[in-house]
Protein backbone atom coordinates (compact mmCIF):
# COMPACT_ATOMS: atom_id res chain seq x y z
CA UNK A 1 0.00 0.00 0.00
CA UNK A 2 1.70 3.73 -1.15
CA UNK A 3 1.50 5.73 1.72
CA UNK A 4 -0.56 9.22 0.14
CA UNK A 5 0.57 11.73 2.19
CA UNK A 6 4.94 10.52 1.87
CA UNK A 7 3.56 10.44 -1.72
CA UNK A 8 2.83 13.72 -2.07
CA UNK A 9 5.56 15.38 0.35
CA UNK A 10 7.99 13.33 -2.55
CA UNK A 11 6.18 14.54 -5.66
CA UNK A 12 5.99 18.26 -4.20
CA UNK A 13 9.47 18.30 -3.44
CA UNK A 14 10.57 17.04 -7.18
CA UNK A 15 8.13 19.13 -8.76
CA UNK A 16 8.37 22.46 -6.18
CA UNK A 17 11.77 22.32 -5.66
CA UNK A 18 14.50 20.78 -7.15
CA UNK A 19 13.34 18.69 -10.21
CA UNK A 20 16.81 17.97 -11.45
CA UNK A 21 17.56 15.85 -8.12
CA UNK A 22 14.59 13.73 -10.22
CA UNK A 23 16.31 14.44 -13.17
CA UNK A 24 12.87 15.87 -14.28
CA UNK A 25 13.08 19.36 -17.02
CA UNK A 26 9.96 21.11 -16.84
CA UNK A 27 8.10 23.15 -19.18
CA UNK A 28 7.77 26.99 -18.57
CA UNK A 29 4.44 25.77 -16.77
CA UNK A 30 5.66 23.33 -14.49
CA UNK A 31 4.74 20.20 -16.34
CA UNK A 32 6.49 16.91 -16.96
CA UNK A 33 5.19 13.57 -18.39
CA UNK A 34 3.91 11.46 -15.67
CA UNK A 35 5.71 8.52 -17.38
CA UNK A 36 9.18 10.55 -16.59
CA UNK A 37 8.08 10.97 -13.25
CA UNK A 38 6.96 7.72 -12.67
CA UNK A 39 10.60 6.30 -14.00
CA UNK A 40 12.36 8.89 -11.71
CA UNK A 41 10.51 8.07 -8.72
CA UNK A 42 10.90 3.92 -9.47
CA UNK A 43 15.69 4.79 -9.84
CA UNK A 44 15.26 7.09 -6.64
CA UNK A 45 14.04 4.55 -3.87
CA UNK A 46 12.78 0.86 -4.46
CA UNK A 47 9.91 1.76 -1.86
CA UNK A 48 8.32 3.70 -5.14
CA UNK A 49 9.04 0.32 -7.35
CA UNK A 50 5.30 -0.56 -7.78
CA UNK A 51 4.25 3.01 -8.42
CA UNK A 52 1.85 3.87 -10.68
CA UNK A 53 -0.13 6.58 -12.24
CA UNK A 54 -3.47 5.18 -10.57
CA UNK A 55 -1.35 5.52 -7.39
CA UNK A 56 -0.89 9.17 -8.04
CA UNK A 57 -4.02 10.25 -9.47
CA UNK A 58 -5.55 8.77 -6.33
CA UNK A 59 -3.60 10.87 -4.09
CA UNK A 60 -4.35 13.77 -5.77
CA UNK A 61 -8.35 12.92 -5.59
CA UNK A 62 -8.08 12.06 -2.15
CA UNK A 63 -5.47 15.02 -0.74
CA UNK A 64 -7.00 17.39 1.20
CA UNK A 65 -5.20 20.04 -0.36
CA UNK A 66 -4.76 20.56 -3.78
CA UNK A 67 -1.09 20.60 -4.73
CA UNK A 68 -0.85 18.48 -8.01
CA UNK A 69 -2.78 18.51 -11.10
CA UNK A 70 -2.94 16.14 -14.22
CA UNK A 71 -3.49 16.84 -17.74
CA UNK A 72 -2.90 15.06 -20.78
CA UNK A 73 -0.29 12.83 -19.38
CA UNK A 74 1.51 15.32 -17.87
CA UNK A 75 1.88 16.41 -14.17
CA UNK A 76 3.07 19.69 -12.62
CA UNK A 77 2.68 21.04 -8.75
CA UNK A 78 -0.23 24.19 -8.86
CA UNK A 79 1.78 26.25 -6.60
CA UNK A 80 4.37 26.36 -3.69
CA UNK A 81 7.42 26.44 -6.05
CA UNK A 82 10.69 27.96 -5.54
CA UNK A 83 12.54 27.12 -8.59
CA UNK A 84 14.73 29.97 -10.13
CA UNK A 85 12.48 30.62 -12.80
CA UNK A 86 8.89 31.89 -12.80
CA UNK A 87 6.48 29.68 -14.31
CA UNK A 88 3.72 31.57 -16.42
CA UNK A 89 0.45 32.62 -14.12
CA UNK A 90 -2.28 33.98 -15.85
CA UNK A 91 -3.58 37.01 -13.79
CA UNK A 92 -7.41 36.58 -12.19
CA UNK A 93 -9.23 38.80 -9.97
CA UNK A 94 -9.51 37.95 -6.62
CA UNK A 95 -11.76 37.47 -3.90
CA UNK A 96 -12.21 41.02 -1.52
CA UNK A 97 -10.51 39.83 1.45
CA UNK A 98 -7.94 37.40 1.64
CA UNK A 99 -5.38 35.95 4.89
CA UNK A 100 -1.93 34.93 5.60
CA UNK A 101 -0.59 33.75 8.42
CA UNK A 102 2.21 34.49 9.98
CA UNK A 103 5.18 34.59 12.46
CA UNK A 104 5.41 37.46 14.88
CA UNK A 105 8.81 37.95 14.34
CA UNK A 106 8.39 38.77 11.07
CA UNK A 107 5.01 41.63 11.29
CA UNK A 108 7.75 44.70 11.47
CA UNK A 109 9.54 43.89 8.34
CA UNK A 110 5.76 43.61 6.89
CA UNK A 111 4.45 46.73 8.01
CA UNK A 112 7.45 48.69 6.50
CA UNK A 113 8.10 46.23 3.17
CA UNK A 114 4.99 44.22 2.74
CA UNK A 115 4.16 40.88 2.13
CA UNK A 116 7.29 39.00 -0.32
CA UNK A 117 7.61 35.54 -1.46
CA UNK A 118 10.73 35.21 0.76
CA UNK A 119 12.32 31.82 -0.77
CA UNK A 120 9.03 30.79 -3.41
CA UNK A 121 8.05 32.60 -6.47
CA UNK A 122 4.62 33.84 -4.80
CA UNK A 123 3.27 35.76 -1.73
CA UNK A 124 0.69 32.67 -0.31
CA UNK A 125 -2.93 33.84 0.48
CA UNK A 126 -5.87 31.94 1.82
CA UNK A 127 -9.36 32.38 1.10
CA UNK A 128 -10.36 31.49 4.90
CA UNK A 129 -9.27 32.52 8.28
CA UNK A 130 -8.45 28.99 9.22
CA UNK A 131 -6.78 27.84 6.73
CA UNK A 132 -4.37 31.10 7.17
CA UNK A 133 -4.18 30.19 10.68
CA UNK A 134 -3.34 26.30 10.07
CA UNK A 135 -0.63 27.80 7.59
CA UNK A 136 1.11 30.47 9.80
CA UNK A 137 1.00 27.75 12.95
CA UNK A 138 4.28 25.92 10.21
CA UNK A 139 5.73 29.00 11.22
CA UNK A 140 5.20 30.06 15.25
CA UNK A 141 3.17 28.24 17.54
CA UNK A 142 1.13 31.04 18.18
CA UNK A 143 0.73 32.98 14.29
CA UNK A 144 -0.47 36.33 13.58
CA UNK A 145 -3.04 36.30 11.11
CA UNK A 146 -2.88 39.25 8.22
CA UNK A 147 -5.97 40.32 6.47
CA UNK A 148 -4.91 41.67 2.89
CA UNK A 149 -7.52 44.04 0.63
CA UNK A 150 -6.94 42.09 -2.30
CA UNK A 151 -9.59 42.77 -4.11
CA UNK A 152 -8.64 46.86 -3.98
CA UNK A 153 -4.87 46.27 -4.45
CA UNK A 154 -5.31 44.29 -7.85
CA UNK A 155 -7.70 47.36 -8.67
CA UNK A 156 -4.02 49.46 -7.59
CA UNK A 157 -2.29 47.19 -10.18
CA UNK A 158 -1.20 44.13 -8.06
CA UNK A 159 -1.39 40.75 -9.80
CA UNK A 160 -3.21 37.88 -8.44
CA UNK A 161 -3.07 34.02 -9.42
CA UNK A 162 -5.36 31.74 -8.66
CA UNK A 163 -3.78 28.66 -6.87
CA UNK A 164 -6.17 26.02 -6.32
CA UNK A 165 -9.76 26.93 -4.50
CA UNK A 166 -8.30 27.82 -1.66
CA UNK A 167 -5.31 29.54 -2.21
CA UNK A 168 -4.19 32.50 -4.32
CA UNK A 169 -0.90 33.44 -5.13
CA UNK A 170 1.09 37.38 -5.68
CA UNK A 171 4.04 38.10 -6.57
CA UNK A 172 3.66 40.88 -3.62
CA UNK A 173 1.46 43.18 -1.38
CA UNK A 174 2.36 45.87 -0.46
CA UNK A 175 2.11 47.46 3.45
CA UNK A 176 -1.06 49.66 2.24
CA UNK A 177 -3.35 46.78 1.36
CA UNK A 178 -2.59 44.46 4.73
CA UNK A 179 -4.13 45.11 7.63
CA UNK A 180 -2.75 43.73 11.15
Amino acid sequence: MIDSVQLSKTISHALRHEPWLYELELDGEGWVPVAHLLESLRCENKYWETLTQSDIEEMIRTSSKRRHEIRDGNIRAIYGHSIPDKLKRVAATPPEILFHGTSPAVVDVIKTEGLNPMNRQNVHLSIDRATAFEVGKRKAKEPVLLRVRSLEASESGVAFYEGNEKVWLADAIPPEFIEF
